[in-house]
């Protein structure tokens, strides 16, 4: 009856951070997030599969849950400050057709919250099997522009969010292995916008001698989508000695067909009617549907006890976004052709190095260095997501007043590159520049034994 209790109340405490999770966007690699745990965070995320005391285990590697003491409750708030500063010109018609005026867009970032919560609970014999539930944001971002900027015509605002809800089990098989598995539940949403040249559009089309040209008759476009799917994370830690541990963890691919999305479009009102007759049944308000591809992640992941006082860790993960998210395609329910969004990501690798100094038994140090690869190039980034990689300098501590408490907090800046990019939209508008980018993480964290 206590394990049903507390089970109740830990997914009313889900339903509530539920709603604080799918406001928040933030910025990682493309937009794959790994901020969910500020003792994490102040290693650079190395050791984030193995290190026991970790409750965020619970959602990334089930099997470490064997490093877990006893009944808990974790939760965890990551604040990223992501900014993204455009310098660069716009042409017409790949140059052909004068410069696009407009504003360098303003600073295209954010800040933004990213919550976690876990709950963890041991039982069998001796506590050898475990069970856990996970509220977390894998995957998220956001960049918005100025309506008049010089990149209008390929992008205004971008926001995505997945939130994933999920129960996991662990088995410890003896003191040396373990084996576990989570299944989540994935809430994915999706809204694009830009401005679209219908100027162009008609110019091209044989309506020049109306007056229509590039630029002189913007409207916008917005899509809209979202989707519920299932995926699933399994995991291993293996402990050839009491002093290190190995985890092993694989997270599924999640694919989104989205089939309820919604197009919306404004069309300036001296273009309407030519665009009618020129174009029938397009730019109009319509249904959409579009597949959208999570991409697969492996990660493999040591910790070392060093003494009483240190131990090193280190982490290190492939994420399999070729071909995942090379190409999404918005069907839309009416006659226009469909929009293909190319994106031609690569897969990336992620490394990790960390430690943690014990100063006494209520004061732990940590700090660690990450390198963090960008799945795009200078061929295909886009405005959307002006990414470029870059590498973590991470420091945080903890703090335990009681056996029951403890309190971490974690920080990290990102030495990014700038962001070149040459891109063309569909109305062959083109820009070229780069972007000054930037990200500051700060973390914190509570956890409560019971």
């Amino acid at each position: 009856m206590q394990f049903a209790t507390t089970i109740s109340r830990v997914s009313l405490l889900a339903v509530g951070i539920a709603g604080a999770l799918a406001c928040g966007q933030a910025h990682a690699a493309a937009f794959q997030l790994k901020e969910n745990s500020a003792k994490g965070l102040g290693r650079a995320f190395a050791g984030s599969i193995s290190a026991p005391g970790d409750a965020s285990v619970v959602a990334t590697n089930p099997a470490a849950m064997s490093g877990l003491d006893g009944r808990q409750v974790q939760a965890d708030l990551s604040v990223i400050s992501f900014s993204a500063d455009f310098e660069g010109e716009g042409s017409y018609l790949n140059g052909f057709g004068g410069p696009i005026g407009g504003s360098d867009g303003g600073d295209a970032g954010k800040v933004a919250p990213v919550p976690a919560a876990y709950f963890h609970v041991p039982f069998g014999e001796d506590d050898n099997m475990h069970f856990g539930m996970s509220l977390t944001a894998p995957f998220g971002f956001a960049t918005e522009y100025d309506n008049d900027w010089i990149g209008r015509y390929n992008a205004t605002k971008t926001e995505l969010e997945a939130v994933d809800l999920g129960v996991a089990f662990s088995y410890d098989v003896n003191p040396y292995v373990s084996f576990g598995a989570s299944v989540f539940v994935e809430h994915l949403s999706i809204e694009l916008a830009n401005a679209v040249d219908f100027g162009t559009i008609l110019y091209t089309g044989g309506a020049a001698q109306l007056g229509f040209a590039p630029g002189n008759a913007d409207g916008y476009a917005t899509i809209k989508g979202s989707n519920n799917e299932i995926g699933f994370t399994i995991g291993a830690l293996l402990s050839p000695s009491e002093d290190t541990q190995i985890g092993l963890s694989y997270r599924s691919k999640v694919e989104h067909e989205i089939d309820d999305g919604k197009a919306d479009f404004t069309v300036p009102a001296n273009a309407a009617a030519v665009l009618a007759a020129v174009r029938p049944g397009w730019f109009v308000d319509a249904g959409g549907s579009a597949t959208v591809t999570l991409p697969a992640v492996a990660t493999l992941s040591v910790t070392h006890k060093v003494n009483d006082k240190w131990s090193v860790m280190g982490d290190l993960s492939r994420t399999a976004w070729k071909p995942a998210f090379d190409t999404v395609i918005v069907d839309y329910a009416s006659q226009q052709d469909d929009t293909v969004l190319e994106f031609g990501y690569d897969d990336t690798t992620f490394f990790s190095l960390g430690a943690e100094y014990r100063y006494s038994n209520t004061l732990t140090f940590r700090g660690g260095v990450a390198y963090d690869e960008t799945p795009t190039s200078y061929a295909h980034r886009d405005v959307r997501v002006p990414d470029e990689t870059r590498k973590w300098l991470s420091l945080g501590l903890s703090w335990t007043p009681s056996e029951s408490m403890e309190y971490n907090v974690g920080y990290t800046h990102l030495f990014v590159n700038d962001a070149n990019v040459s891109t063309t939209s569909s109305t062959a508008n083109h820009m070229i520049g780069a972007f000054d980018v930037g990200g500051d993480i700060l973390a914190v964290s509570v956890n409560y034994k019971f």
